[in-house]
């Protein structure tokens, strides 16, 4: 199990990871050794993320996400398999975290009065400028 939040954590066996051959340092190395990974998450059908994180995740991590419901993180920063593991893992924890924020409800304002006015007087004082730019007629 991976703790995301108190009450979420997801089980490893909804984790796709495909290891993949990665460019970048490393020499020779890289045209020998997977040292890349595909995480693919299905957000969509997962039973581990309550309905409204779900489309939450779905909607913040935009088109990283197929159009089955499919995430999928491609981690090939490091030179070894196991760090861009861990590394695809905490970058998805991150995502579940970020959706799992419920976002705050917007409270309608209105201008006060006082700021009104004062737009309205710079409306004017621009006006009275342009206005004795033209030629005198």
């Amino acid at each position: 199990m991976i703790r995301i939040t108190p009450d979420i954590a997801i089980r490893e066996t909804e984790l796709k990871l495909d290891f993949i051959r990665s460019s970048g340092p490393g020499g020779q190395n890289v045209n020998k050794v997977a040292t890349a990974v595909q995480l693919r998450f299905d957000a969509v059908r997962s039973l581990s993320l309550p309905e409204d994180v779900r489309r939450r995740l779905v909607r913040i991590a935009g088109k990283r996400v197929s159009k089955e419901g499919v995430l999928l993180i491609d981690a090939r920063r490091f030179r070894t398999q196991e760090r861009n593991r861990q590394d695809a893992v905490d970058r998805l924890a991150q995502w579940i975290r970020r959706a799992a924020e419920k976002p705050k409800r917007r409270i309608k304002t209105k201008p006060t009065r006082g700021s009104r006015e004062r737009r309205l007087e710079g409306k004017r004082q621009r006006s009275e400028t342009k206005r004795l730019r033209k030629p005198v007629t």
